[in-house]
């Protein structure tokens, strides 16, 4: 493999991991932060003991994603340094935001959460676990403006003296119609994520036979919050998802076509292929099951809307890209096409997944309605497979968006083996992506490790927290935070 090759698996491997995190760290916030309202509100103790316990979870999870993040921005510098300095006028200024505003906001009230529940008057308390969501939700702003700058620039200008694209227009890469369609799109993913995550740990312990019996409702209620978080949200996934195909064949219509691997453009009616059998690479189809018309409505709003083939599209870029070798949107190997076989199918696990998780919710409602406590094998096994499909989906939806954009890093302006790093080598760029995927594997084991030995354990027994507002004259108000966990 050449550094093109290398430096594009390491992003790869590297961002997929840690987009493992993200939708469950920027949910289980919320979820949390509903559970410690919901106690604050009933003074139900099942519904502190559950904060108590998932925010253990949330906080793993949280240090993990932090840990994995740093090296994304290590790697711009790393293997696309031609990529970062093209793109620092534009990149800067949200990325900056983002960690100078965002995640400050985060770490900040993250801590005042930890170690404030002796300390600060019970609705200041879980008032800072809302304010870490609301920071979970500006950092996904900011770097989704970035993401989306490379799905669709604009608000910039090139400046052929320096060779960069520079910023004039800071409201326009804020407000850019993918970031528009986008940033609901994710959050509500990562709400069905975590609404997953706490069903499926809710279910093991629920359904396993060293549990207290009576925790079982604790842990029956934890499951149906989930479930109903999983659904709710799950619905919101696919009209938002509806919402983003019609903006995506707008402005990246190779990308609509790769999803269907669709070669001659479709005048009107245009199937959707729920699974085809055909070569290798993709070129020709051999086999396939299709719903008519469904493409044109997902691309367009209607089912007589016309959707371009990869051959046209493929003939347009390159009239209209490939004609200057010197050019920075120019590609080497002359074709303007993504990997089909990828773009096909993770187009379709990610929906699949996500309806699946959508019907195990549901159908996880339908047996535990009227206070019945389903506890068979298969009951545990479906919950339990409901975090892992979800994750999988939010996973191959990622994979999907980033390899449909190839062969660019920025779309029209700059093809991906431009981005690269030009002084970099082989044997470095081996040892980079080597020592990185043995961290990541050490990690990998350090987190399922931490979760596993908290999930076994279950929730901690009731012991309500001081209240720091009922306190007499003789309580020492200098005594130091007290770690909760």
């Amino acid at each position: 493999m050449d550094i093109l090759d290398i430096a594009r698996w390491q992003f790869g491997i590297t961002t997929v991991y840690h987009f493992l995190f993200v939708p469950i760290t920027i949910g289980i916030t919320a979820l949390v932060a509903v559970m410690e309202t919901q106690w604050l509100r009933t003074r139900n103790p099942e519904w502190l003991r559950l904060t108590k316990f998932f925010g253990k979870l949330m906080l793993i999870n949280f240090a993990i994603g932090v840990v994995t993040g740093i090296v994304q921005e290590f790697q711009f510098g790393m293997n696309w340094s031609d990529y970062s300095r093209f793109v620092g006028d534009v990149f800067g200024a949200p990325l900056a935001i983002e960690a100078l505003l965002a995640f400050f906001l985060e770490s900040t009230f993250l801590g005042l959460w930890i170690f404030g529940w002796d300390k600060l008057p019970r609705g200041l308390h879980a008032g800072c676990i809302w304010l870490v969501h609301l920071g979970t939700l500006a950092s996904g702003w900011f770097i989704l403006a970035a993401n989306s700058w490379m799905q669709h620039p604009v608000g910039y200008e090139f400046n052929p003296d320096t060779g960069r694209a520079e910023l004039t227009d800071f409201a326009a890469v804020m407000f850019n119609k993918v970031q528009l369609v986008t940033f609901p799109h994710v959050v509500l993913a990562a709400y069905m994520t975590a609404g997953a995550f706490v069903l499926g740990i809710a279910a093991w312990l629920y359904v396993r036979g060293r549990t207290p019996d009576a925790d079982r409702p604790m842990y029956r209620r934890a499951i149906r919050f989930g479930a109903w978080i999983t659904l709710v949200a799950g619905l919101g996934v696919a009209v938002t998802g509806d919402f983003q195909g019609k903006i995506m064949t707008e402005v990246q219509p190779m990308k609509m076509a790769a999803a269907e691997a669709l070669y001659e453009t479709e005048d009107s009616c245009a199937p959707f292929s729920i699974f085809t059998i055909g070569t290798p690479d993709g070129s020709e189809e051999k086999f396939s099951i299709t719903i008519p018309c469904l493409l044109s409505f997902l691309a367009t709003g209607s089912f007589d809307g016309e959707v371009q083939g990869i051959n046209d599209l493929s003939a347009e870029y390159q009239e209209e890209y490939g004609q200057d070798p010197d050019s920075l949107t120019y590609d080497p190997a002359g074709d303007y096409t993504p990997y089909i076989p990828v773009t096909y199918w993770t187009f379709r696990y990610m929906m699949g997944m996500g309806f699946l998780s959508a019907g195990f919710a549901a159908l996880i409602l339908f047996l535990t309605r009227k206070d019945r406590s389903p506890t068979s094998k298969w009951f545990g096994r479906m919950a339990i497979a409901t975090p892992i499909v979800t994750v999988l989906g939010s996973s191959f939806g990622w994979i999907f968006t980033e390899m449909g954009r190839q062969p660019w890093v920025v779309f029209s302006l700059m093809t991906t083996p431009h981005g690269v790093s030009p002084g970099v080598s082989n044997t470095e760029a081996w040892i980079s992506i080597l020592s990185l995927t043995l961290l990541y594997g050490v990690l990998a084991v350090v987190e399922i490790g931490l979760i596993v030995r908290v999930v076994k354990k279950g929730a901690d027994p009731f012991q309500e927290p001081p209240d720091p507002t009922l306190r007499g004259s003789d309580d020492d108000e200098d005594r130091p935070l007290a770690f909760a966990y």
